[in-house]
């Protein structure tokens, strides 16, 4: 199958203010896809991406049902309608299960987990109406795995892991095709996160991390980008409700 063509395609990435959401947005701009870019709060950063993908820029907590669904009609009435969803966004803090700030706990939940029902509820309406549509949702290794102090992570890709399988089962007679990647470690800045977490330099943790991997070394998001894309192409219909593991090999089982 040749590259992805999105020519005449309206696609909304959350998240996407740096790292892999970047890299999602340029990926599906480069495929011809006209690109609106989310994050939490409006920043030179996003502002950024949306200049260099020639598309625009709307910020929402997607934390907040309300901001979502704004999000998702501004969306439609910038561009004229949402044919591909990329789920991105991601809040993360790592403590020990049993000191973990209660309301940062569900925060963590709230955006990542609540946040995706949320938004595939808002954008997937219109995608049904026109009988086409594609979703991408962004879970994570340690959704299938789990990680010492990061209950509340793990637990919310875990959730979305289940998610995208069930949608993928109720969407699809609809024409809406939904599908997930579950990175592994990936060179992004959510790392630092890691490494404050761990107390150490963020090198160390890259190569602590690259130790575990067969491959012998982390992810690029442009890496992660390119399955982004495939799932995003409407000429591949017959994979639904998957979760695509994009880790060099640290994870080798069935997700």
């Amino acid at each position: 199958m040749s590259r992805t063509d999105l020519t005449g395609r309206v696609a909304l990435v959350t998240g996407a203010a740096q790292g892999m959401g970047a890299a999602h947005a340029a990926r599906l701009a480069a495929d011809g896809a006209t690109v609106v870019v989310n994050d939490r709060e409006p920043s030179e950063a996003l502002d950024r991406v949306a200049h260099e993908v020639g598309g625009t820029a709307l910020a929402a907590d997607l934390s907040d049902p309300g901001q979502v669904a704004e999000l998702v009609a501004r969306t439609e009435e910038t561009a004229g309608r949402l044919d591909v969803l990329v789920a991105n966004h991601a809040y993360m803090s790592m403590a020990p299960f049993l000191e973990h700030d209660v309301d940062d706990w569900w925060k963590v939940v709230d955006t990542n987990l609540g946040g995706t029902f949320h938004l595939v509820r808002s954008a997937a309406a219109g995608m049904v109406a026109r009988g086409a549509g594609r979703v991408v949702v962004i879970s994570s290794i340690w959704g299938l795995t789990g990680w010492p102090e990061a209950s509340a992570y793990a637990a919310s890709k875990s959730g979305l892991v289940s998610l995208i399988k069930t949608l993928g089962r109720e969407l699809a007679p609809h024409g809406v095709i939904v599908n997930g990647i579950a990175p592994g470690v990936i060179d992004t800045p959510q790392l630092q996160v890691d490494a404050d977490a761990a107390r150490v330099p963020l090198a160390e943790i890259h190569a602590r991390y690259a130790e575990a991997i067969p491959l012998g070394r982390i992810g690029a998001p442009e890496e992660v980008s390119a399955a982004v894309s495939l799932l995003a192409d409407f000429r591949l219909q017959a994979m639904v409700g998957q979760v695509v593991q994009v880790n060099g090999g640290e994870l080798r089982g069935r997700a």
